[in-house]
């Protein structure tokens, strides 16, 4: 497998394509551990200098799969994730929103990490909250069977990432596998509402979901540069529906809501986040409630709970206010210690 990644280097070297099959033969040096720091190092600089394409996103994600602790379960679920987007720090709305979403009768298989500072990871969030992120699969189904939603840590589930760790950091930029994460669901998950950091990447996300077999997916970058659906503007997104891609721009106004600055959402530590999430749950306004609702709405539409924004986002309203959200987050925590499983 070496051979191949030093095949694919000269040909980003020398500005050449390749196959999907001579990527995934470059991306399983990487993963295995078979290659050299050095040769990790000029593959990914050299995707990033070249920029990555759908083709190389589909590759390292089948791999990346390949090489997971994965979970088979049946039905259709939801990923709420994200790639980083904003250098300050804001409250975790991807992990909230699951909850809600859940608690609106969505089934969420929630994917994540711990910090990547600046921002609060799910994993740090959903720990403060009292959730235990060590579980086995039986676990998970039993979270996913009670509660409507289940948490997968990745650290848990893509071991192999170990193998370009020090590589990541040492070059310290962000590379392909800041990409790879989120299209990499452990439990196959059939439908996403995936931010990403930059609008260059709605398209190719899209297409790379696609290609991986998505049935239906939201792929959205806040005009304020944010990895999620924003409070504060537009927000454009890529959809895959119906095996079509197309992108439009929503506004919080769509979905019946005020815009509120960015300022608003800031969360300086996991305690506050932890703390931003039951006060959501317990039904306090502001701009944290809209934008979750606004999110949550996003992930109920495109499960079919919800037939558009403004109907998705009122019933993840009224999750919160009828007290099913909250209900939600304490059955996740009792399943995951394993407490009535």
């Amino acid at each position: 497998m070496t051979e191949a990644l030093s095949t694919a280097i000269r040909a980003i070297a020398r500005g050449q394509s390749l196959t999907q099959a001579q990527l995934e033969g470059a991306f399983e040096a990487l993963l295995s551990g078979e290659a050299a720091p050095e040769r990790v190092a000029a593959f990914l600089m050299g995707l990033a200098v070249r920029g990555e394409t759908s083709t190389e996103l589909v590759a390292g994600a089948k791999t990346l799969r390949a090489h997971a602790r994965n979970i088979s379960v049946p039905g259709n679920l939801l990923d709420t994730c994200g790639t980083g987007g904003l250098p300050w720090k804001s409250l975790n709305t991807s992990t909230a929103a699951a909850i809600v979403i859940a608690g609106a009768g969505g089934r969420v298989a929630k994917h994540g990490n711990r910090s990547v500072p600046p921002k609060t990871g799910s994993a740090d969030v959903l720990e403060a909250l009292g959730v235990n992120l060590d579980i086995d699969e039986a676990t998970f189904r039993a979270c996913l069977d009670k509660a409507g939603v289940a948490f997968m840590f990745a650290r848990s589930h893509h071991s192999a990432m170990r193998h370009v760790a020090s590589v990541r950091a040492a070059l310290g930029i962000r590379t392909v596998f800041n990409l790879l994460g989120p299209l990499s669901n452990p439990a196959g998950a059939s439908h996403q509402l995936l931010g990403v950091y930059e609008p260059r990447w709605l398209r190719p996300m899209a297409e790379a979901l696609q290609a991986l077999g998505a049935e239906r997916a939201w792929v959205v970058h806040g005009v304020d540069g944010i990895d999620e659906i924003s409070i504060a503007g537009a927000t454009r997104i890529a959809e895959l529906a119906d095996g079509a891609i197309r992108e439009f721009d929503i506004t919080p106004g769509e979905a019946g809501l005020d815009t509120h600055p960015l300022s608003a959402l800031e969360g300086a530590s996991v305690e506050d986040n932890a703390r931003a999430v039951l006060e959501l749950l317990d039904g306090q306004p502001g701009p944290f409630r809209d934008v979750v609702t606004l999110n949550a709405g996003a992930g109920l539409l495109i499960t079919g709970h919800a037939g558009d924004l403004s109907e998705g986002t009122a019933k993840a309203a009224q999750a919160i206010d009828n007290g099913a959200a909250g209900r939600t987050l304490r059955l996740l925590v009792e399943t995951s210690h394993g407490r009535g499983i």
